[in-house]
């Protein structure tokens, strides 16, 4: 591992609140500040995150969802228990047809929320990683058309470019309205952005 990067980030503000806090990622912040300003889960929702190692948004989705809520990480990895009753992962790949069925057999019943902050091994060729990130992108969309209740929410990570307006549009079709947001806590040089789909419909 580059020494730079070791030294960049603990140089990150946000690195250094995450190790502070407890917070297994940086990430986390992310979504705390998504959920400050948009108030996407709600204390008692079933939450579903996809994309979960190492975990850190599990931990920011437990807090808010309390005890009478439930927090399901899926991931290719294996994610650490995070220790509390109300919370599970399942190892699987959200690409594949199953994987929605594995989700449902694994919640309380369907979900308030679905978060996605799926990306993929970055090769530094940006037409690439930016079709790999959209299929990414439209995987998670695809689980929370089949996972939500109507009404819930959804937040997927894309990529910015010239694939992302098609992905916009098709979360136009499915909820009833549709914000693009850029935390602070996301790096100011990176291409992320979240697309962020309020009021599931589920006959469309």
């Amino acid at each position: 591992m580059p020494k730079s990067w070791v030294r960049e980030r603990k140089r990150d503000l946000y690195y250094r609140l995450a190790k502070r806090h407890g917070f297994r990622s940086r990430a986390a912040y992310k979504l705390k500040q998504i959920q400050k300003k948009y108030r996407i889960i709600s204390s008692g929702d079933v939450v579903v995150d996809l994309g979960a190692a190492p975990g850190g948004w599990m931990q920011v989705a437990r807090e808010l969802v309390g005890d009478g809520g439930f927090v399901l990480g899926v991931d290719l990895r294996e994610v650490t228990p995070l220790g509390y009753e109300n919370t599970a992962t399942i190892k699987a790949d959200v690409t594949e047809p199953d994987t929605p069925k594995r989700i449902l057999d694994a919640l309380p019943r369907k979900a308030d929320v679905v978060l996605s902050d799926l990306a993929p091994n970055v090769s530094g060729i940006w037409e690439l990683d930016q079709v790999r990130q959209i299929e990414l992108a439209e995987a998670a969309l695809k689980i929370a058309r089949e996972v939500l209740k109507p009404g819930g929410n959804v937040l997927i990570k894309v990529f910015q470019g010239e694939l992302m307006d098609g992905l916009v549009r098709k979360v136009k079709r499915h909820f009833r309205r549709v914000k693009l947001v850029k935390p602070k806590a996301s790096r100011s040089r990176s291409a992320e952005i979240y697309v962020l789909g309020f009021g599931f419909e589920e006959s469309n």
